[in-house]
């Protein structure tokens, strides 16, 4: 069975099944269709990366799952089953009991998601009691412990400062703790390590697929970089302006992508085991137009291997075969794409 299309989530065994997932913004200028129609799959225990440039819908998925969109003027449509459940038809309410103790998010930037006016230390203990009936020494107890679990050096101390007190890398470990307290069953990290060096992001990640195996938890990783989720992730879903144009097992993705906006990506990512000096090499062009797309393959502007009048590129939208394990939404043929990815991987890892 595919992960990205069982045709029934009751009966797909995912802990996340998401279908046909839309999400829109109504302006003045018309509908900005940020996510337009997602599908996939995630097992209880499972990590899958969730890639693009600014602006393909990452992370308004990730919103969507949360919940977050509730209150606002974004329309959501489609199927968030969670465990069995429809995360878009439940009530607010328990949608609230939901957030923190079954599905907890990581934030890109702690410091503006922790509060600057309360300790570190009481902000998770809060976190902890609104799921717990416990009372504060014993929250305190297990916030310092977890503090400790995320590698926060001198945890006694360190729960009562407040997060201007705390550098980058401890203030995401915070978030982490305060993320992992309740032992939700799905984490959603987005962006979890931008702005921090790469010694203190492979900490993190480290530190994210350490707790994983400790708690069993499904993680969903949102990141513009490829490298980040290289092994950390199980599969990889790659979108572009809210689609999802790949997704396959996190080694087909990285030696045989089949996407030439997958192979952009590749082809830009830094190496530092090789000696070589060429520059890297940029996708090409901007990110299109939301609210007007372009016709027929949104990424055709940018393509160096669209072939409008043999393919019709720019008049026909591909298809994503959600029923096949390696999905990818292009007009190429598949034994020609299989040939430039073959001789794009050679030239990569030579």
């Amino acid at each position: 069975m595919s992960r990205w299309a069982s045709a029934d989530p009751a009966s797909s065994g995912a802990l996340l099944s998401v279908r046909d997932l839309k999400v829109t913004f109504p302006t003045e200028d018309g509908l900005v269709k940020a996510v337009d129609g997602l599908t996939f799959d995630l097992r209880a225990g499972e990590t899958i990366g969730i890639v693009g440039e600014s602006g393909s819908g990452k992370s308004v998925t990730s919103q969507a799952i949360m919940g977050l969109h509730r209150g606002t003027r974004a329309m959501v449509e489609g199927q968030i089953v969670f465990d069995g459940r429809d995360l878009i038809k439940i009530v607010d309410e328990d949608l609230r009991r939901m957030r923190g103790r079954d599905i907890a998010m990581i934030f890109q930037d702690p410091l503006s998601a922790l509060h600057p006016y309360y300790t570190v230390g009481n902000q998770i203990v809060e976190a902890y009691r609104v799921h717990n009936d416990v009372t504060k020494a014993a929250a305190r107890t297990h916030v310092i412990e977890m503090l400790d679990r995320v590698g926060i050096p001198n945890p006694q101390k360190r729960v009562d400062q407040y997060p201007h007190e705390f550098s980058g890398g401890m203030r995401q470990r915070a978030m982490i703790a305060m993320a992992l307290v309740n032992s939700p069953r799905l984490i959603i990290a987005d962006e979890p390590t931008t702005a921090l060096d790469v010694t203190v992001q492979a900490q993190i990640l480290n530190l994210l697929v350490d707790l994983q195996k400790e708690f069993g938890s499904a993680i969903i990783i949102i990141t513009h970089d490829l490298g980040v989720v290289a092994e950390l992730a199980d599969s990889i879903m790659v979108m572009f302006a809210g689609k999802a144009v790949e997704g396959g097992e996190a080694e087909e993705i990285f030696y045989e992508a089949m996407h030439p906006y997958t192979w952009g990506l590749l082809q830009s990512m830094p190496r530092i085991d090789s000696e070589k000096k060429e520059r890297l090499v940029p996708i090409a062009g901007n990110p299109p137009s939301l609210i007007n797309p372009p016709p027929g393959c949104a990424f055709h502007p940018r393509c160096a291997f669209r072939d409008d009048a043999r393919l019709g590129c720019s008049s026909v939208i591909p298809e994503f075969d959600i029923s096949t394990e390696h999905p990818a939404r292009c007009l190429i043929p598949e034994g020609e794409r299989r040939a430039i990815s073959q001789a794009k991987t050679k030239t990569r890892t030579a």
